[in-house]
């Protein structure tokens, strides 16, 4: 603890925070406080509010009621602290004795203190001037000749101070010139001329400024009350509104099928909303990526329409081969980035894990569903379906948390396991037909997983956003495919215009997806320049380019021919990813972790599409869970950025901070610390939050800031994490 705040008591604090002691300082003037705080020290304050400061600079006796507080602080200090160093003067009189003999006999054994107002009768009571000595194992410092102890020093310090205070009273002409109006050369000057200027008038005061009152804030124009009329009014719109639309949807439904798929669609969407609000930060990557993963379910898509033999034989197959193969490249990687993205985060000291074990439920599973088969019950497709579906929700709900994030993982490869073979099971196809899927599913298999163990594990990020790609270039091409296939039938099938709607809004999901992916992944792979690229009048293209998609839309449906009919989703193919492009590419590089999740829920949707199209209730619920899972991370992260969605994904439309105006000043000032500092102010802490960012996963300096925070906590640190909704991922 140092007494005292002026020169001699802020080198005293400069020299023990550099040594690294934890410094507490007092002084009565209120001042000071901001001197003492800016060196790094804690400033000391009594309850009373009372100022000492003086004009001459120097502290002035206090009251008898502070002077009772002041007492009280220095003996609770003396209690704790190791050394007490004092200062204090009053011009004129003898030194104020501030360190009483009680508060020497309760400091701890091998405590110092040090008087350096010794000289004027010191500020401890025990003190001896001139001595060294000890009282009560408490050494006393009161040596009154500390200049003289360093004679080279002090005769170098006072001449320095000479020689700058006589080149700073030459001014600034070209000859030597007093400079009156200056306080510092008018303080100095006794004789002017013959007339005697001291002492100056009116006197100066070298104390420092008290800080100025800070202006008291413009009192704000309350807000008016809200209008709950209104609010409520727009709710109840709002309910009227969905309920009224699924009314129109039953008045409209072609079949039983699709008023049981609706239903199947509205409530995974409820689950998919309800399961993702519960994720925590850190595990907004790995849930990413395990949906991505589980969006693979666009491979059944492609095996329902795949035929022929060993290879296809028409255009129909071929798209659904290819449908197929570039789905389990998305799988089989998809599922080893997730596991990998959850090992970052073990720790030495975690409990040893047995996963294999999660492989008896999903053998079990794929047996008895197998032998039900052979066994010819009808149901069992229905039901393992379900099975796969109710696994891919406890996939998402299991990566809520760090615990259950490895059986998430486990039980989403369990429920699109069971969905490929309720396929298979529900088709029955030929031995070479099986084969070529077989080839499909082992070629897409050792691609993805080749990918997935090779990439580094700072690129673990984008190669998702790369996945999602696929995503999108199978829905596209299994909704062509399927369009192309189901043709023969639309003359005469009463749900012909929802399977066409279905298909066409599935291609072009899935190429907003495809090239949105894409650019994405250039953009965090450092590909394409991270810049957002502000195309003139772009929001006028993406418009055209949306209107022209509905305008396709619209003659795809009205047009009964075959070429009309595959011409629109050619051209949607094709617009929807240059509207990719586009969109994405106006979009700055911190913004992607928002738009990879944005795109993961558009590869819900396209899956949700496919569902529709071939009637399949795993693709429409797993479809469904990952189109409103998606969407809703993607709020969470732009909340959290203090962003909104719209003004993410349109390149800021409607905002000025993407626009060409003027970028926003950097204002205020920063502290920069060095590696010591750090070093320095983490020992000196009780209370530490560390906020890991992407240069920290580039570094690979987890491990290092684990072992660092081991340290801390041995030390009784309290150490935290902060980690954003955003950068956490």
């Amino acid at each position: 603890m140092v007494i005292g705040g002026g020169v001699a008591g802020l080198a005293a604090i400069g020299q023990a925070k550099n040594m690294g002691a934890i410094v507490r300082a007092f002084d009565v003037r209120p001042e000071v406080k901001d001197q003492v705080e800016s060196m790094g020290a804690e400033f000391l304050e009594v309850p009373i509010k009372e100022d000492g400061s003086t004009a001459g600079g120097y502290a002035k006796e206090m009251s008898k009621e502070f002077i009772e507080a002041e007492m009280k602080l220095f003996h609770d200090q003396c209690k704790d602290v190791d050394i007490v160093i004092t200062t204090a003067l009053i011009p004129g009189v003898k030194a104020p004795i501030l360190i009483k003999k009680y508060m020497i006999d309760d400091m701890k054994p091998g405590s110092v203190v040090v008087d350096l107002a010794a000289e004027a009768g010191g500020n401890i009571e025990t003190i001896k001037p001139g001595e060294i000595y000890e009282y009560n194992n408490v050494v006393h410092v009161g040596l009154t000749d500390f200049p003289s102890r360093l004679p080279a020093q002090a005769s170098t310090l006072y001449g320095n101070n000479i020689s700058k205070l006589l080149l700073s009273m030459q001014g600034t002409k070209d000859h030597y010139y007093l400079d009156m109006t200056d306080d510092v050369v008018r303080g100095s000057i006794v004789l002017d001329k013959g007339k005697l200027s001291w002492p100056p008038n009116p006197p100066i005061s070298v104390s420092a400024a008290p800080q100025a009152a800070a202006k008291e804030a413009v009192a704000k124009e309350p807000p008016p009350p809200p209008n709950y009329f209104n609010l409520q009014l727009r709710e109840a719109l709002m309910y009227t509104g969905g309920i009224g639309g699924i009314s129109a949807l039953g008045i409209g439904s072609p079949n039983p099928a699709f008023t049981a798929m609706t239903t199947t669609f509205g409530l995974s969407c409820i689950v998919g909303y309800h399961t993702v609000w519960s994720v925590v930060p850190a595990l907004h990557s790995p849930l990413m990526s395990v949906t991505n993963a589980i969006s693979g379910i666009t491979c059944v898509g492609g095996l329902l329409l795949m035929g022929g033999g060993y290879y296809p034989t028409n255009s129909v197959q071929g798209l659904a081969a290819a449908a197929a193969f570039i789905s389990f490249i998305n799988v089989f990687g998809g599922f080893i980035v997730t596991a990998r993205m959850l090992d970052m985060f073990k720790r030495p000291t975690d409990p040893p894990e047995y996963n294999y074990l999660y492989g008896i439920p999903g053998a079990t599973f794929l047996a008895s569903y197998g032998w039900a088969v052979q066994q010819g019950y009808p149901e069992v497709h229905q039901m393992a379906y379900l099975t796969s579906s109710l696994c891919c929700v406890g996939a998402l709900a299991g990566l809520s948390t760090q615990p259950t994030a490895r059986l998430g993982n486990a039980l989403g490869m369990i429920g699109v396991a069971g969905g490929v073979a309720a396929t298979l099971g529900s088709i029955l196809p030929s031995q070479p037909v099986l084969a070529q899927m077989g080839l499909a599913t082992g070629g897409g298999a050792a691609i993805g997983t080749a990918i997935a163990k090779n990439i580094e594990i700072t690129d673990l990020p984008q190669l998702v956003a790369a996945f999602h790609s696929l995503v999108g270039m199978a829905a596209v091409l299994t909704c062509v495919a399927t369009y192309m296939d189901h043709f023969p039938s639309f003359a005469t099938d009463p749900a012909a215009t929802m399977i066409k709607s279905s298909c066409f809004l599935g291609t072009y999901i899935g190429g907003v997806t495809f090239t949105g992916s894409l650019v994405a992944y250039g953009k965090l792979q450092g590909m394409l320049n991270s810049a957002p690229l502000l195309l003139p009048g772009r929001h006028a293209l993406n418009a055209s380019l949306m209107a022209a998609n509905v305008g396709a839309m619209g003659y795809f449906l009205y047009d009964p021919t075959f070429n009309a009919g595959l011409s629109m989703l050619g051209a949607t193919s094709v617009m929807s990813g240059i509207m990719g492009v586009t969109l994405t590419m106006a979009i700055g590089g911190a913004d992607m972790p928002v738009v990879i999740t944005v795109l993961n829920s558009y590869s819900g949707w396209a899956l949700c599409a496919e569902g529709f199209m071939l009637n399949n209730n795993l693709m429409t619920i797993v479809g469904a869970l990952i189109g409103s899972s998606g969407a809703i991370l993607s709020y969470i992260m732009c909340v959290a950025m203090n962003r909104s969605l719209p003004n993410v994904i349109l390149g800021g439309f409607g905002t000025s901070s993407t626009g060409g105006g003027k970028p926003i000043a950097i204002t205020g000032e920063h502290t920069e610390w060095k590696v010591d500092e750090t070093v320095n102010a983490m020992v000196d802490a009780k209370n530490i939050i560390i906020v890991p960012g992407y240069g920290l996963a580039v570094a690979k300096g987890q491990y290092p800031v684990a072992e660092m925070v081991s340290i801390l906590k041995a030390k009784g640190k309290n150490v935290r994490f902060g980690i954003h909704p955003v950068a956490g991922t």
